[in-house]
């Protein structure tokens, strides 16, 4: 059962967490209730929870920040309950981070932006490629990568592919002025690599596989597949740019 949940989306495992801290948690007060006759308060009570939540998912694998949000979740329920807030700003709040992570939900892609040294040396690396070269950021987030090669690249064609909606109208907009670069509202599943010299990608383990085998049924010899951080299961990176950055990020090259 562990096992299978390692594997599934990560919206799934954050709440399997939420849910199996609260049972610990509960289980835990009802026990020293029962034997020592003590009740814990409910900010006590909510804080544990919330440290057995981020315990719990970090075992299952969760990244970072699905950590702090397992740690804060009830934590800030609770102190919004407190303020006596509209149902309405639960709703609301709920909704937001849906539209910022929807692939995280359908895709096992969680948001994950490119930082600024990943953005140099992706360009430093694409000095080679004819002036002209097109390229997809297959989840390109916020767009600031495309943003950072249209202002580098000016003749280069650039298109960004993103699904989770509030993301999208950010990268939508951010490209918009730039002549050489468009957005798309498209999964990168249905996005077609043959036009492309360059297909870069930030996304997670979970697609690598997949992905690879698009790229062998679709990209021209001679393309190139670069991925931040995540490896193809199998395939040795062809070059690998190491980015000493916090995250201990890799700028990952296969050539077609």
């Amino acid at each position: 059962m562990f096992d299978f949940l390692r594997v599934r989306y990560p919206a799934v495992r954050a709440l399997f967490a939420q849910i199996l801290a609260l049972a610990v948690v509960a289980l835990m007060l009802i026990v020293l209730l029962q034997l020592a006759g003590w009740r814990a308060p409910l900010w006590l009570a909510a804080l544990l929870q919330g440290l057995c939540a981020a315990g719990l998912g970090q075992w299952l694998g969760l990244r970072r920040w699905w950590l702090l949000l397992n740690l804060a979740f009830v934590p800030a329920l609770l102190a919004l309950q407190a303020r006596e807030l509209p149902s309405a700003w639960f709703f609301g709040a709920f909704l937001f981070l849906l539209l910022i992570n929807w692939n995280s939900v359908r895709e096992q892609v969680p948001l994950y932006l490119s930082g600024a040294r990943a953005r140099r040396r992706l360009s430093e690396y694409l000095a080679d490629q004819p002036a002209d070269f097109r390229l997809v950021d297959l989840g390109c987030g916020l767009g600031g990568t495309l943003v950072h090669l249209a202002r580098d690249y000016p003749q280069a064609r650039l298109v960004g592919v993103e699904t989770a909606p509030l993301v999208f109208l950010c990268a939508w907009l951010r490209c918009l002025p730039r002549r050489n670069c468009q957005v798309r509202y498209r999964s990168l599943w249905h996005e077609d690599l043959a036009p492309y010299d360059v297909a870069y990608c930030f996304l997670s383990p979970a697609p690598m596989a997949k992905l690879w085998a698009k790229v062998q049924g679709q990209m021209r010899p001679g393309s190139l597949l670069i991925s931040n951080t995540f490896a193809v299961p199998g395939v040795p990176a062809d070059e690998v740019i190491e980015l000493h950055d916090w995250r201990q990020g890799r700028l990952l090259i296969w050539r077609r």
